[in-house]
């Protein structure tokens, strides 16, 4: 952890040669203010704990936007995040969510899954038709018919680890990713998942290829922006 807090102050400074004394001239642009994010947040193909800090580049500009001012303001916490961001206001968050947004970059190719028939016909089914029965909704109705997400807010569900998948799942059921956020969509409907459900889900998500695009906020049935919470201001932000 220290060595990550380390790293991170390194980046953002930039300034100091760590062997001499020599000045460093940085360009001031975006791209270098932002490496501090990319050491973790990599293009590169993830395994091993890298596995899970997912990718965030071509993620919604309001979506990247509300997660960093959640990390921010103490709603979500990873404490190099809350580290990273405690003093940087609402705009210069929207500069770097428009910056990662506009980034466009090769995915990884899926992940190599062995599932069973079952799990295959258990995950297609949560993910494309829901559970009626528990009030659980398909993800594509809210993540998009392409998994890929619904503009400003909403992300993708491909090019996604399993692992990161699964923690997400797992921390929302739990109660660990959000805090004193209302409505909270995603932890209302992982407490309906059975554990074999929610490994099925990733398993099945991180072995699908990435097609096709995000989704206009349109396709998005208003019953499920409510549910969500994805109200949208006008000054382009996210709630």
């Amino acid at each position: 952890m220290l060595r990550l807090i380390l790293m991170i102050f390194l980046c953002i400074t930039g300034l100091t040669n760590v062997y001499g004394d020599t000045a460093i001239i940085v360009p001031d642009t975006m791209a270098e203010r932002v490496r501090a994010c990319t050491i973790c947040h990599s293009a590169e193909d993830k395994a091993g704990r890298d596995a899970y800090y997912p990718r965030i580049a071509g993620k919604p500009q309001g979506y990247l936007f509300n997660q960093l001012r959640n990390f921010r303001d103490g709603r979500r916490y990873y404490q190099p995040m809350v580290i990273l961001l405690e003093n940087m206001s609402d705009e210069y968050l929207l500069e770097i969510a428009r910056y990662f947004s506009l980034l466009q970059l090769p995915y990884p190719a899926p992940e190599q899954i062995h599932m069973q028939p079952e799990e295959i016909k258990r995950a297609e089914r949560l993910i494309y038709s829901g559970n009626p029965d528990k009030d659980i909704p398909p993800c594509s109705a809210c993540h998009g018919d392409v998994l890929m997400g619904i503009e400003p807010a909403i992300p993708a569900l491909l090019g996604l680890s399993r692992a990161y998948i699964a923690a997400q799942l797992s921390g929302w059921r739990n109660g660990s990713i959000m805090r004193s956020q209302t409505p909270d969509c995603m932890s209302e409907i992982a407490k309906q998942l059975s554990d074999d459900e929610a490994d099925a889900i990733a398993k099945w998500l991180a072995s699908q290829p990435v097609t096709g695009e995000s989704r206009p906020l349109s396709a998005l049935l208003p019953e499920l922006a409510y549910r969500c919470g994805q109200i949208i201001p006008a000054n382009g932000g996210a709630r």
